[in-house]
């Protein structure tokens, strides 16, 4: 195992493909095409310590303007307050990078990500205790009845749709690398002991891959979607997820989910974030 841990840890950094599921997602809806105006969002988010930790190295941010919208979840690495700063760096300078931007949606993702990955980098650099330090982050982007994602690490973004859930995201970690490379089934790997064991990190390196969808995904009036850190899925399971963002309003929703990852041990950070798609009322 070790063996094949440090395969996995000397490969290069890549594009992977979405999970077999997401492409027929995708394929299902690919022609279907809607108006900014046709849509409005209701969106909620909520980080806890959880039940075993002191400091809450999650971070996450909500923000939208009349062009679009962004919500960002970050799970941060490296110990004391190192994480904490890593996170909070990655949240605040992706949202502020991507709305001063005038680019295209994916490539202001793009570089606000590369951004987000040399701040921590080089803030890294400054003390010796914070030498290391990285996050997790994922994206999630509304615009023009569209949804764009980009993602490093293993947080992830579900969508919950005509009373069925979806993992849209796929997670930068050695057991998804397994499961890519045939070693793993991917039900032993949502239970291995092993699997936040992440191969990429924003601040970790200089250059860090970032996983930005080719095209944008259509959004429906009913949509909901969830951006989690894995202080959440690891002790939630998606059909329950599914239950309470179906039945909820984003910030109860976002509550009975944290409160449940809590009542079953809530042993790390847990961050929820719940972009709800509505029809426009007139």
């Amino acid at each position: 195992m070790l063996a094949l841990w440090n395969k996995l840890k000397r490969r290069r950094d890549h594009e992977t493909p979405p999970l077999a599921i997401n492409r027929r997602l995708r394929r299902t809806y690919e022609g279907e095409a809607y108006g900014a105006s046709e849509f409005e969002l209701e969106a909620a988010w909520l980080t806890d310590a959880g039940c075993v930790r002191k400091n809450n190295e999650d971070s996450a941010r909500f923000q939208t303007t009349a062009q679009a919208s962004l919500m960002v979840v970050a799970d941060g690495v490296g110990g004391h307050s190192a994480g904490e700063e890593a996170s909070r760096l990655a949240v605040e300078t992706i949202c502020q990078r991507f709305f001063d931007s005038s680019e295209a949606i994916n490539d202001a993702l793009q570089a606000a990500f590369a951004e987000a990955n040399q701040a921590i980098f080089q803030t890294a650099q400054s003390r010796f205790d914070w030498q290391g330090m990285g996050t997790t982050a994922t994206a999630l982007v509304i615009c023009d009845g569209q949804a764009f994602v980009a993602q490093v690490g293993d947080s992830r973004l579900y969508l919950v749709r005509d009373e069925r859930i979806y993992q849209l995201s796929e997670d930068h970690s050695a057991v998804m690398e397994m499961v890519r490379m045939g070693v793993m089934t991917l039900a032993k790997a949502e239970g291995h002991e092993d699997r936040n064991i992440i191969l990429r990190a924003l601040g970790t390196k200089p250059e860090v891959a970032v996983t930005v969808w080719e095209k944008p995904f259509p959004v429906r009036a009913g949509d909901n979607f969830v951006l989690c850190t894995d202080g959440l899925f690891d002790l939630v399971s998606d059909e329950e997820i599914k239950a309470i963002v179906a039945n909820e309003t984003p910030a109860a929703g976002c509550q009975k989910l944290i409160d449940l990852a809590k009542a079953n041990g809530g042993y790390d950070n847990i961050t929820v974030g719940i972009v709800r798609v509505l029809k426009k009322t007139v």
